[in-house]
């Protein structure tokens, strides 16, 4: 059997430095958000379309988070290749609900789910129908309550092999810690996704430490490390 690629490292910035700092660490994927406003707090669109234009010439793929229908199209029109969107539970099994949510973007807009709603890996062929590009599981608070302390790794193998057999784009995310990287890998998704573990004294509202944004990269390639 072919063994799945490792997953890549998604980091959320906040302004066009963060961006450069991350890109420069060797981010595989710079995601535009407002940590101020809590998991999933968008950026004016203008500052997106500045961070865009920082990246515009670098082989990186982007993201933006959205917290409307009118903030999707903004954030689409900003350059992000992906779109990122909460899902609510509310919604889940409503498949209209689901399309029109996903409907701004078509193709490019990634469902976001709350550990705290205990995500089932039965969702994921619903969200591929109504048209997400991908599903991303991470937490709604930020005080401490990280991922591995909400869904155990058989739940997140699940969800992750959900993805792949139904073609989305899957990454987890939730207060990580770059020691949490091993044990996630083994899950094997597209991508994890940090913040506040990059950044200076674990806090989210501080800046990426690009240090630990290289650490992070090393410990999702030891292969590359042992080559070098």
């Amino acid at each position: 059997m072919t063994p799945l690629p490792s997953p890549r490292l998604l980091v959320s910035v906040r302004d066009p430095a963060e961006a450069e700092a991350a890109l420069l660490a060797g981010a595989d994927l710079i995601d535009a958000k407002d940590p101020e406003r809590g998991a999933l707090g968008a950026l004016d669109p203008s500052t997106v379309a500045e961070i865009m234009a920082r990246l515009a010439d670098a082989n990186v793929e982007t993201s933006a988070v959205a917290d409307s229908g009118e903030s999707l199209a903004a954030m689409a029109r900003s350059g992000a290749r992906w779109v990122k969107h909460g899902v609510g539970r509310a919604i889940w099994h409503d498949g209209a609900a689901l399309a029109r949510l996903a409907a701004p973007v078509p193709g490019r807009v990634i469902a976001v789910l709350f550990a705290e709603d205990e995500p089932r890996a039965d969702l994921v062929p619903l969200l591929a129908e109504a048209g997400f590009a991908g599903a991303m599981i991470d937490t709604a608070g930020k005080a401490g309550v990280r991922l591995p302390d909400l869904l155990a790794p058989p739940e997140l193998r699940a969800f992750v092999a959900a993805c792949r057999a139904s073609g989305l784009l899957c990454g987890l995310a939730g207060s990580l810690r770059i020691t949490d990287i091993p044990a996630l890998s083994a899950a094997a998704p597209d991508y994890l996704g940090f913040r506040g573990g990059l950044c200076r004294g674990f806090d989210r509202t501080n800046g990426i430490d690009p240090l630990r944004v290289a650490e992070a990269v090393r410990a999702l390639r030891p292969q590359a490390q042992d080559a070098a």
